[in-house]
């Protein structure tokens, strides 16, 4: 009698599985998309696997317009989205209603712990709410300095290899991600990582580059589908499959080990004479985030693994994220002399400017009156963001506005689409920042000078900054997305004043062609046709005149 109610519970347990499966299914079985190749992973292989992030998304972009019917696991449906009224929606007006996926948000669990990028809902608003005041503008505007050290450090190291000689060819990602290392490794816990000391890159430098190579790049299909039925498992069962082992886990947790120790011991080397007015002096994050843990409301503080899972978080997306954007900046000026050029003209001018009121350094306000610097870097955002896409499945039914209305499979003008509880909605931030209605009619053109004359703010605001979805939006945006910029600003402005890049010698810009290979919700900078090369770019460095 006993196995016959555990068999019907199961039995009703099932049905009325496949009735919500059916019901959401139905919900928009109207709406246009991409047959599906594959009933167990959907477009999940295609997508992972295509050559370049966004070469399905264009096409079906200009197929079916911004918004488009996808497949998942097991035969289920979900959306696509590159609008910009339903990215507001989905990440700001009604972002709560919105939440990360456990398959995608498990794998950020595995490289760092219960951190601000794994936690939400009441958790993600706690970590937000402690980590806030160490980005604020004002404490921001202390870093500047630091980034012009590390910087002028660079250079100096450039000039060491210069020794002698015209020019040289240089992995200038592999020196910006052990760079940017030691930027924060200072500003984020003051701790001298010194991974541009090392004649060879370090242990934990040596780790975190091509991380995103190592866990998302060329999945079999086999892993996608594993990682795809962790939507469906409870959490204590996921978290057992970080000892499995094979790729990519064990390359996570050795990341993980090694960072483990490096943070045990700056924490160890932090706390015995920390006290209210050391941190009131300290301007490191970490420092804030201690002080923060002083609060009597334990509600205000984070336990030692979540301190650790922000100081993974800091690190790996503090500079690694902030070197692959330098390094496509520093790869579109090297395909374009005239462009650079002209940027190294404007930072003369400005630095010209700088001396003679007095001072010998840039301040934030005089990198900001660098118009080309500044729409380099943003163009070079929009083309290359280092988010690509993020998935996010509702968490109760809802209505998704259209900005630029679609066609259904019927002929109907859809303005809205009703999703169910459960649905996936992928956003694609890469296909939005191809969008002609916003970025113009050459928007698959590398081209600075469009936000000179592109009115960003409209038709719909969404992004944090320059109206880009690179740092994500709303209540998830990326808290550091003002020390990216500042920090690239800062770079930017002291490498091309003194230094000009080039392609290397007999390369056309087909030869040494840089793409964003997709791994998972993000890319990797790769050489178009040569992934065995890994990641990583040569350019050809001289003095500038």
């Amino acid at each position: 009698m006993l196995y016959l109610s555990v068999f019907a519970l199961l039995a009703a347990s099932l049905l009325l599985s496949l009735i919500e499966f059916l019901r959401r299914r139905r919900s928009i079985d109207h709406i246009r998309g991409p047959p599906t190749k594959s009933f167990l992973i959907g477009h999940e292989y295609d997508l992972n696997r295509q050559s370049e992030v966004g070469d399905l998304e264009f096409k079906w972009l200009r197929e079916y317009g911004p918004t488009w019917k996808i497949g998942g696991l097991l035969g289920s449906r979900g959306l696509m989205t590159a609008d910009p009224k339903a990215l507001q929606h989905i990440f700001q007006k009604a972002s709560g209603k919105y939440m990360k996926k456990a398959s995608q948000n498990h794998i950020l669990w595995l490289m760092g712990g219960p951190g601000i990028v794994w936690s939400q809902g009441e958790a993600h608003t706690r970590h937000r709410k402690l980590m806030s005041p160490a980005f604020s503008i004002a404490h921001l505007q202390s870093f500047l300095s630091l980034f012009q050290r590390i910087s002028l450090k660079l250079i100096e190291k450039w000039k060491t290899e210069l020794f002698n000689e015209s020019e040289m060819q240089i992995c200038v990602d592999s020196w910006l991600s052990r760079a940017t290392l030691d930027v924060i490794g200072e500003a984020a816990f003051e701790y001298d990582y010194r991974a541009l000391d090392d004649a060879d890159q370090g242990v934990l430098a040596k780790e975190y580059h091509g991380i995103f190579k190592h866990s998302e790049y060329m999945l079999p299909k086999t892993t996608l589908f594993f990682r795809g039925t962790w939507d469906y498992l409870p959490l204590p069962i996921i978290k057992l499959f970080r000892y499995v082992p094979m790729a990519p886990f064990t390359h996570l947790r050795r990341l993980n080990s090694v960072f483990t120790a490096y943070g045990k011991n700056i924490l160890r080397e932090k706390r015995p004479g920390f006290d209210a007015q050391d941190g009131a002096r300290s301007k490191d994050i970490l420092s804030i985030l201690i002080k923060a843990n002083a609060s009597s409301d334990e509600k205000s503080r984070l336990d030692d693994e979540e301190l650790l899972a922000e100081m993974f978080t800091l690190t790996l997306a503090g500079h690694e994220s902030t070197a692959v954007a330098l390094t496509f900046l520093l790869y579109e000026l090297a395909r374009r002399p005239d462009y650079q050029e002209r940027v190294r003209k404007d930072i003369r001018r400005a630095r010209a400017r700088v001396n003679a009121r007095g001072d010998s350094e840039f301040t934030i306000e005089d990198l900001d009156n660098i118009p080309s610097l500044t729409n380099a870097i943003k163009e070079s955002l929009r083309m290359h963001p280092g988010a690509a896409l993020l998935p996010r499945m509702a968490t109760e039914d809802d209505v998704i506005p259209l900005a630029f209305p679609i066609v259904s499979t019927t002929g109907e003008v859809i303005t809205e689409i009703p999703v169910s509880k459960g649905h996936t909605i992928i956003a694609s931030f890469a296909t939005y920042q191809r969008l002609p209605e916003i970025w113009g009619a050459d928007a698959d053109i590398w081209n600075p000078d469009r936000f000179a004359r592109v009115d960003v703010q409209k038709p719909t605001n969404i992004g944090v900054y320059a109206n880009l979805m690179t740092f994500s939006g709303g209540t998830n945006a990326c808290l550091g997305w003002r020390f990216s910029v500042i920090e690239q600003q800062a770079f930017a402005a002291e490498l091309i004043d003194t230094f000009q890049f080039s392609l290397p010698a007999g390369s056309s810009a087909e030869d040494m062609e840089m793409v964003r290979a997709p791994a998972g919700t993000g890319m990797v900078p790769l050489i178009r046709g040569k992934p065995e090369l890994g990641v990583g770019l040569r350019l050809r460095v001289s003095a500038a005149l």
